[in-house]
């Protein structure tokens, strides 16, 4: 596995409308190994408790928390080393992830940054590297899922996770899930 610290900042949640796209870009963060997840938006117990119930069963993978003040947040964000992780917000409006995610660098870590409504104009700004999975609209879970499998070769979905209750193995037909 790619031993990248990930954190992914969901901007934008709107409580009652979002819930679903947020749970799913946790999900694919957690999966794709990200270790956190930041919410900043709307504050929504729920969203967390179906994280943390899928934490329980499946093996801790993700620390989630809400980030109420995101641009201040980033402005001032060093790592336990003291070094500044490296921002990368995620829109249409970027350089191709493909050829650009080679020049990234993630010894410090890095922030992934998904919008959801307006996107504040100085993200663009104070993201060191703006990056479009395809320059169309489409789902923010997608580009988060396609820009995370390329930034770790493929290792994402290689992790175990701790104190798992249930493990899931593949299978060419049907669910092949043991209990631990």
């Amino acid at each position: 596995m790619s031993n990248i610290d990930i954190e992914v900042l969901r901007l934008g949640h709107r409580r009652g409308r979002d819930p679903r796209i947020t749970t799913h870009l946790a999900l694919v963060s957690r999966a794709m190994g990200a270790s956190k997840f930041l919410l900043a938006g709307d504050e929504d117990d729920k969203l967390f408790e179906n994280v943390v119930s899928v934490n329980e069963r499946f093996g801790h993978g993700l620390d989630c928390r809400y980030e109420k003040r995101p641009l201040k947040f980033l402005r001032n964000i060093v790592n336990s080393e003291g070094n500044r992780p490296t921002i990368v917000h995620l829109t249409m409006y970027g350089e191709p992830f493909k050829s650009t995610i080679p020049s990234i660098p993630t010894e410090n870590g890095i922030i992934v940054i998904v919008g959801g409504a307006k996107v504040p104009g100085e993200i663009f700004k104070i993201s060191d590297y703006n990056i479009a999975v395809g320059n169309q609209p489409h789902s923010e879970v997608a580009a988060l899922a396609l820009f995370l499998d390329a930034l770790t070769d493929g290792e994402g979905f290689n992790q175990e996770f701790p104190n798992a209750k249930l493990v899931i193995h593949p299978s060419k037909s049907g669910k092949d899930v043991k209990e631990v």
